[in-house]
């Protein structure tokens, strides 16, 4: 038997099955019609901006990092809750244009931005986290051809990295950003270019549960920050400090210590240097904002059993939920947190594996998993399903298609 995650607090159940919004999977499957669904909570992304909001610093602007989950209504609702977004595309630009999103709300990162893309950030009046010196020499002659002063930040890479991070975005040789020891003369060409300087952006890492290494790569990220704009010779605009707030995915997890995180901040944000009195500051958050408040359902088609062992095969998989099938960045495969969500009360009874229709045995969502006894027709519930879901899978996959999504 292999555990599963542990169930993001704040779901409810009527009459013993889960329910969202106040209503039950059942009745949202029966709305959806034929095929897997993704369903999102309002109220808990209310409730996650609500919660940081009254543990961070007031000055601390908080992004949403779209590329964590661009549906469109999720993108309107949180354009009412925080203060700006973070886009990695041209696509992602046009999603946020189209959800209704203010151009100067927008900052675009990315480490391969084509000529197209630098040439609309700069029209719509995006800032561009500049990752290169080539880079930045592009936007420039960009902007000489559009008459237009482009707003433009350098992301750095720093020396340091975010320890216990899932994806480390700093730190020796990387792809993102440009090394520290670049920035202070690159930040002086674009000053004497004529360009809008909009200060620094410092990403270290993702998926961090480290309550500890993340008030320490905080603490890093601005005291870097008030080296370089001394070095650089001017004050900082604004410092987008990145984000690298986890969640819990499995068994064993725990969440970060937000109030912890808040208090050291505060701590720091009143012992800044002269050059970042007056700084912007921002974190980006993608997952932590949404990756709670999603969950993915998949009726089971069969229920069979093989060498002694029992396969509850649903109608949906990898396709959907290719992290949840550990084939998105995991060493070894952990179960994300599942239950039978129409006895999401009921009492486990049997060891079973949970799979997807797809002809690959990588298709997985749960391996010996403790769960009550289900059959043909019960509703399978994959938890921590509203980041890098729908988007981060091959939905194209043996002719799959995506699933319906839906924001209640």
């Amino acid at each position: 038997m292999k555990p599963v995650g542990p169930i993001p607090p704040g779901f409810a159940a009527i009459d013993g099955e889960l329910a969202i919004g106040g209503q039950t999977t059942t009745q949202l499957m029966g709305q959806a019609g034929e095929g897997p669904i993704f369903v999102y909570s309002r109220v808990m992304l209310e409730n996650r901006v609500a919660r940081l909001r009254a543990a961070l610093p007031h000055r601390l602007g908080i992004n949403y990092a779209i590329k964590a989950n661009p549906f469109a209504p999720i993108l309107e609702s949180m354009s009412a809750m925080v203060d700006g977004f973070d886009i990695a595309s041209g696509g992602e630009l046009r999603l946020a244009i189209g959800a209704g999103i203010d151009p100067s709300r927008i900052s675009f990162a990315g480490p391969g931005k084509r000529d197209a893309e630098l040439k609309a950030a700069v029209e719509a009046g995006v800032t561009l986290n500049i990752e290169s010196a080539g880079e930045l020499r592009r936007a420039l002659r960009i902007g000489d051809a559009l008459s237009a002063t482009p707003k433009l930040a350098l992301r750095v890479n720093p020396d340091f990295e975010l320890r216990g991070s899932g994806m480390k975005m700093g730190g020796g040789a990387k792809p993102f950003g440009i090394d520290q020891s670049e920035i202070p003369a690159l930040a002086r060409e674009l000053i004497a270019a004529g360009a809008q300087f909009r200060g620094l952006h410092i990403f270290t890492g993702s998926q961090s549960l480290d309550t500890g290494a993340i008030i320490e790569a905080q603490g890093n990220v601005l005291a870097l920050a008030g080296t370089l704009a001394d070095e650089i010779g001017a004050a900082l605009p604004k410092l987008n400090m990145g984000g690298g707030f986890g969640i819990p995915y499995f068994h064993g997890d725990t969440p970060i210590d937000l109030a912890a995180i808040g208090a050291a901040l505060s701590d720091r944000f009143g012992n800044l240097p002269e050059n970042l009195e007056n700084t912007e500051f921002c974190i980006e958050l993608g997952r932590y904002l949404v990756g709670e408040a999603g969950v993915y359902l998949t009726t089971i088609l069969d229920r069979k059993e093989s060498h002694g062992e029992t396969y509850l095969v649903t109608d949906g998989g990898l396709h959907h939920q290719l992290a949840a099938s550990g084939n998105f960045g995991t060493v070894v495969r952990r179960n994300y947190p599942v239950a039978i969500a129409n006895r999401f009360t009921a009492e486990a009874e049997e060891v079973a594996n949970v799979v997807g229709c797809l002809c690959t045995p990588l298709d997985r969502l749960a391996d010996k998993a403790h769960l009550p006894r289900a059959d043909v027709g019960d509703i399978v519930a994959v938890f921590c399903a509203g980041a890098y879901g729908a988007t981060a899978s091959p939905s194209a996959f043996l002719g799959q298609g995506p699933a319906r999504e839906i924001l209640l």
